[in-house]
């Protein structure tokens, strides 16, 4: 099952590993939700989330990734922020910072940020956050280390510092600087290295907790009850979100989207047409979203056998080497076949609409002048023969015969197994109509064969 939690400064990944085996990933900026979601996982789980210094996490991600199927879960801080937000939407907040932003006893951003390192010195955090600060001093007056005098004028003063000023012996120093008793702040400050409260901690550790414990429950997609609305903003930030990150699993290295899509684009030929064939399947898929289409199981099954068929992953140890090729996992496959057969879907229904575009695309792509020729000369050669409308009988061909010759010589490949299927594969339901069009051409290249040698 894949699992993706965004963590920096409030838990280390390797500690948080223990209690939750999943892929860490740092803190959350705009558009990692949606980055991370395109990756079809079962979990995301949000415990740290940049502030200030580049965009935090958009509310519009999280409901998209929930429109998907995703859980998304968050606590202790960017997490627990968002959490209470959008709650009522079904995201899942954890621990009791989660609580007091719900029940607005906390209400300010500032309560849970903190200033951090970087990835290389493991986040450490170089201020104090203002709701560990609520809990620890709460904890010392319980302890009649301070009085709640003293507690309430140290909670203001922390209070009033800008988050990343915010820490102990600054706040211990401004309230001397105030008055505050010389005993009671000696007395707190040899109490806080054993003393001292690190609540975001034991949020960040109760939510690994709390999705672990899901994970025994068969777990079925995320369903909602809003109806996620497209806005040109919403589109602005797919169409911006930077690049995908792609992990064969938890331990490996990251591969970046954009270096294959480098080496997509030296071939020239080919890169226009993988981009126009990725923005149809997008434009299909978000499509099925919108018409809120339901893909059975009946249906996903068909597109599994379909799609190992074609590929020849009959065996289960064919299929299990092409999912490691592909950097998939099997959770990651089955959502991309559900992602499939919403397409087929919508090929079924825009089939007869999407014909009246081929001859604008023919036209496009300098193909629809030679194909139009080759269509009007078959047609005159067979009206020629008195064959407008051929039978199997008049040319001594049976339908195997007939379907023989077109695989071997038509197109020089092998008879394929499933020749319904094959015919699909090609916009033809009825397999007389492939019949007829396979026997026009029999006698079109047979008697065109006839005029050049006479």
């Amino acid at each position: 099952m894949s699992i993706y939690i965004f963590t920096g400064p409030t838990i280390a990944s390797d500690e948080a590993r223990n209690t939750l085996d999943a892929i860490y990933l740092p803190p959350a900026e705009q558009g990692d939700v949606y980055r991370v979601a395109l990756k079809k996982p079962k979990i995301i789980g949000i415990i740290d989330g940049y502030f200030e210094r580049v965009p935090s996490i958009w509310h519009k991600e999280i409901l998209w990734a929930m429109s998907k199927g995703i859980h998304v879960y968050g606590s202790a801080s960017m997490g627990a922020l968002r959490a209470a937000e959008l709650e009522q939407f079904g995201m899942i907040g954890v621990g009791k910072i989660f609580e007091s932003f719900q029940k607005g006893t906390l209400e300010d951003d500032d309560e849970v940020a903190v200033i951090h390192g970087n990835e290389e010195n493991h986040y450490q955090t170089l201020s104090d956050a203002m709701v560990n600060i609520r809990h620890t001093f709460a904890k010392a007056e319980a302890a009649k280390i301070i009085s709640p005098a003293t507690r309430e004028i140290l909670v203001k003063i922390a209070k009033n510092f800008h988050y990343p000023e915010r820490k102990y012996q600054t706040i211990l120093q401004k309230g001397g600087d105030e008055g505050l008793s010389k005993e009671e702040l000696d007395l707190l400050n040899n109490w806080l290295p054993t003393g001292k409260v690190d609540k975001k901690h034991e949020d960040a550790l109760l939510m690994l907790k709390k999705i672990n414990g899901s994970l025994n429950d068969n777990l079925k997609p995320k369903k909602i009850t809003y109806s996620f609305e497209y806005t040109e903003t919403w589109d602005n930030l797919r169409r911006f979100s930077g690049e995908l990150k792609i992990d064969s699993d938890a331990n490996s290295d990251m591969i970046l989207l954009n270096r294959i899509i480098d080496e997509l684009r030296l071939d020239s030929e080919i890169y226009p047409k993988a981009f126009q064939g990725a923005m149809i399947r997008l434009l299909a898929i978000d499509e099925t979203s919108r018409l809120n289409v339901t893909i059975s199981d009946n249906m996903l099954q068909q597109t599994i056998n379909k799609f190992r068929i074609e590929r020849g992953l009959i065996k289960p140890i064919e299929f299990k080497n092409w999912l490691e090729e592909q950097h998939l996992t099997k959770d990651q496959f089955f959502q991309l076949i559900k992602s499939e057969a919403r397409l087929q879907w919508m090929e079924n229904l825009c089939l007869s609409d999407v014909m009246t575009q081929i001859p604008d695309y023919l036209r496009l792509h300098g193909l629809y002048s030679e194909l139009c020729e080759r269509a009007k000369s078959k047609q005159r050669l067979l009206e020629s023969h008195g064959l407008e409308n051929p039978q199997l009988a008049e040319v001594g061909l049976t339908e195997e015969s007939l379907i023989k010759w077109y695989f071997d010589e038509r197109l020089n490949h092998p008879i394929v197994e499933d020749i319904k299927q094959y015919t699909k594969g090609i916009g033809i339901e009825d397999l007389d109509e492939f019949i007829r069009m396979a026997l026009r051409e029999f006698c079109f290249l047979k008697y065109k064969k006839e005029n050049q040698n006479s």
